[in-house]
């Protein structure tokens, strides 16, 4: 062979060599990518092609993954231990019937019956699904029923609809029916958030956070008690034996405990938002309205109501204080039945706050030390500051 010709074939073959590693350079990128695209996609629920129920897409899912439920009413309930995000499409409920109990309450140990349980997982995510308890079919005060539980697990509820989470007729006396109910124990810390979400038609609470351990988040949200009812006494949202957490830009109202007509005859009080045994916790920028004590700290100290409005409150306080070093300020109160804020602790800050159509501004209980009242303005009130002796054996009656 001609030398010029060897020489012509080496360049090619090189040539060829260098195309071939350019080749995988370029291509290979691309398979792996195609690859993490498969490995990543989500799971579809419902529609053709997909699973046909959320519960068989969660077991199939790997941790980390997406779930897409699409429109259509599934009548089941759903566990969830690992993370995973869940977004429904536009009319994708959760509606299930005969109900089963699938876990227990961390506290007492009593069975739970949850549409979906969270459980001992983090960063899960369930996001624009109608949650409706209305053929759940428990037929006793056990178990206890709930729309969403997080039981030792963290994550978040977006932009859903919890609803129909009460039982049937002959059992509305039953502390039974929260909405979303997180909960910790065993040393676990759980953290959740609760945001842009609609909660109606509940039994006993909206929203719920309990045990020490449990840090929820509560904002932007819509919390609708049933209204004036014989059953059981109801609370908006609930933060309580040592939670803590943050209670933000949410509209709360319409929690109304029948026999609770005047401040000497309540064995009950329905409230919207209650603090039970809770520090640290902030409530800040809500509406709240019609319910027979708007904010009730009940043991909770160096919490914080603020920039609050607060209107039509019947029977006893639109913000009622019992515990030390927490603070009442720029709030507008409107239209509460005894006192715009009444005070039965000491150190407590009571400033700032707009007050208007109430018999007494702010009712500070006899023994309180330390609390401070000024900077508040009056109107349509005939009593500013009065220091009575407090009522005895009235309270707010919190779920655990």
């Amino acid at each position: 062979m001609a030398p010029d010709l060897v020489s012509t074939l080496g360049r090619t073959r090189k040539l060829l060599v260098l195309l071939a590693g350019l080749t995988a350079l370029f291509v290979m990128p691309t398979l792996f990518n195609n690859r993490k695209v498969l490995a990543d996609q989500e799971l579809i629920v419902g529609c053709p092609g997909g699973f046909a129920t959320v519960q068989a897409a969660v077991n199939a899912a790997s941790p980390g993954g997406r779930i897409r439920v699409c429109a259509g009413t599934y009548s089941e309930q759903v566990t969830i231990n690992k993370r995973l995000t869940i977004t429904g499409d536009n009319g994708a409920v959760l509606k299930p019937s005969a109900m089963i109990v699938n876990t227990t309450n961390l506290f007492s140990g009593a069975p739970v019956a949850a549409v979906i349980l969270v459980r001992d997982s983090d960063h899960v995510t369930i996001r624009s699904l109608t949650i409706d308890g209305a053929t759940n079919g428990v037929a006793g005060c056990s178990p206890l029923l709930v729309g969403i539980f997080y039981r030792n697990a963290s994550g978040d509820v977006r932009e859903c609809a919890v609803t129909n989470m009460k039982l049937g007729l002959g059992l509305e006396s039953c502390q039974s029916g929260l909405g979303i109910f997180a909960q910790s124990g065993g040393g676990v810390t759980s953290k959740v958030a609760v945001s842009d979400t609609s909660v109606h038609d509940y039994q006993k609470n909206g929203i719920t956070g309990n045990e020490a351990g449990t840090d929820i988040e509560v904002g932007d949200n819509v919390v609708t008690g049933i209204g004036p009812t014989t059953g059981a006494a109801q609370n908006g949202v609930q933060i309580g034996f040592g939670a803590t957490g943050a209670i933000r830009q949410n509209s709360i109202m319409n929690h109304i405990w029948s026999p609770c007509l005047s401040p000497s005859m309540c064995s009950d009080i329905a409230t919207n938002i209650l603090i039970f045994d809770a520090n640290d916790v902030v409530v800040t920028q809500n509406t709240l309205g019609k319910s027979q004590t708007s904010v009730s700290i009940v043991g909770g100290n160096n919490c914080r109501v603020q920039g609050n409005t607060i209107f039509q409150t019947d029977v006893f306080d639109g913000v009622a204080l019992q515990g030390d070093n927490n603070m009442v300020t720029s709030n507008h109160i409107t239209n509460s039945y005894e006192a715009a804020v009444f005070v039965n602790g000491d150190n407590n800050k009571i400033q700032a706050n707009k007050i208007n159509e109430t018999p007494v501004g702010v009712l500070k209980a006899a023994g309180s030390t330390g609390t401070t009242i000024s900077g508040n303005s009056f109107v349509n009130t005939p009593t500013p500051v009065v220091d009575p002796p407090p009522p005895a054996g009235i309270g707010p009656r919190p779920f655990r």
